[in-house]
């Protein structure tokens, strides 16, 4: 654990293409933070130092010291590889020599900024994690950073939570190939103290900074995503914290889907239906009922307590809404729980009735949940045939 409070999380190859594209290869390590400026870069290079000391043949293939006095001091020591200069659009660029790096085949590379974009015609890949994965192909240990909004799945998420584009992205399954992830932790306090001591940012770029992506609620945030990402699991507490903060935005931490049930035939087959595209999301899944406060209590009593049953064995939490309005007591829902996928069945009203308003609820749902950004489902309603419900049902009667 760094003097930074960092976290050293062992990783796996996360799929079956990374450990294609890289057999027999160099270790990889990974400094992961939530913003720029927690200490990426100085942690890579503490450690490359700490190597250097003990005798390991480290080079530097590309570090970016952003002006930081702190960082640009760590250089000090350290063989770095010429950077190769290109020229691009009437302006000179310095990117990492690829080639350069290989022919020099030390042990360990110092590769910073993972989801660096090269600049046009400085190499023959796009991206800095290809380099990277060249230079583990060759055996070279590398080790790099990367900040959690440029990994390829919670971009869009990020992009949605600060407002801020998020032009450069590295595929998941390369961030997960890592042999070590160390997640590089700084309080939002701390983050935005520094940045207002300019050891982030120059000084004309940080109120801007401060008042969009370096807002305090946004670091936390990005704080929590960094840290369920290497656990790969959901945390409550960000959900919390995001119901209290993000009022109707949507804040795609994980997937959370909502079935909409009533008492009409073939429901249990769409609760199973969404159980099973939950299960596959690794999503949580609520059911929800809605009543008018008018409804006869008697009304499909047995099946609306047949389906909370089913609900409860597969997991799945139950709430009955009251509300004259079933589009709206969805929609609101979903916004509220921080839902990003809904499951309806489609509905069973002839064309006459849905033109006369009977048939409209899903149209509805589809429209307030398009406006909220979530994703829905609409599920063709499918009844066992009788002799099947009929063994089913006799079946439960037996197990009882």
């Amino acid at each position: 654990m760094s003097e930074r409070g960092s976290a050293l999380v062992e990783t796996a190859s996360a799929t079956r293409e990374a450990e294609s594209v890289v057999e027999a290869a160099g270790h990889f390590r990974v400094y992961l933070g939530a913003a720029a400026g927690v200490g990426k870069t100085y942690d890579m290079l503490n450690e490359g130092k700490r190597r250097l000391e003990r005798g390991t043949d480290v080079v530097v293939g590309f570090v970016e010291t952003h002006g930081r006095p702190l960082t640009a001091a760590l250089l000090k020591g350290f063989e770095v590889v010429p950077r190769k200069v290109v020229e691009y659009r009437g302006s000179r660029f310095e990117e990492m020599d690829l080639d350069a790096v290989l022919a020099r085949k030390p042990k360990v590379a110092l590769v910073d900024e993972l989801a660096h974009t090269n600049v046009p015609g400085s190499g023959r890949h796009a991206k800095r994690w290809e380099d990277v994965l060249e230079l583990l192909d060759a055996g070279i240990d590398v080790i790099t950073t990367v900040n959690i909004q440029h990994v390829e799945s919670l971009a869009d998420a990020v992009e949605q939570m600060t407002g801020v584009r998020v032009r450069e992205r590295v595929p998941d399954w390369v961030v997960r190939k890592a042999n070590q992830t160390e997640l590089v932790d700084s309080s939002p306090e701390q983050l935005r103290r520094r940045m207002l001591h300019g050891n982030i940012y120059p000084a004309e770029r940080v109120p801007y900074a401060l008042t969009h992506f370096f807002q305090t609620d946004n670091l936390i945030a990005l704080r929590e995503l960094a840290l369920r990402f290497l656990a790969d699991e959901t945390e409550e507490e960000l959900l919390e914290h995001l119901r209290r903060h993000s009022g109707n935005r949507l804040w795609e931490t994980c997937e959370r889907f909502l079935v909409a049930v009533t008492a009409a035939p073939g429901t249990d087959m769409l609760l199973r239906r969404a159980a099973r595209m939950a299960s596959r999301a690794k999503g949580e899944l609520s059911v929800v009922h809605v009543t008018s406060s008018d409804a006869k209590p008697d009304k499909g009593k047995a099946t609306l307590e047949a389906l909370r049953t089913l609900a409860g064995d597969l997991g799945a939490d139950w709430h009955e809404i009251v509300n004259p309005d079933p589009a709206q007591a969805i929609a609101g829902f979903a916004s509220e729980h921080q839902v990003t996928q809904i499951v309806l069945g489609s509905s069973q009203k002839s064309r006459w009735q849905e033109l006369t308003g009977g048939g409209q609820i899903v149209r509805r749902v589809i429209r307030r949940a398009g406006d909220l950004g979530i994703d829905v489902h609409v599920i063709a309603r499918r009844e066992l045939p009788k002799e099947m419900a009929d063994e089913e049902g006799a079946g439960r009667v037996e197990e009882s």
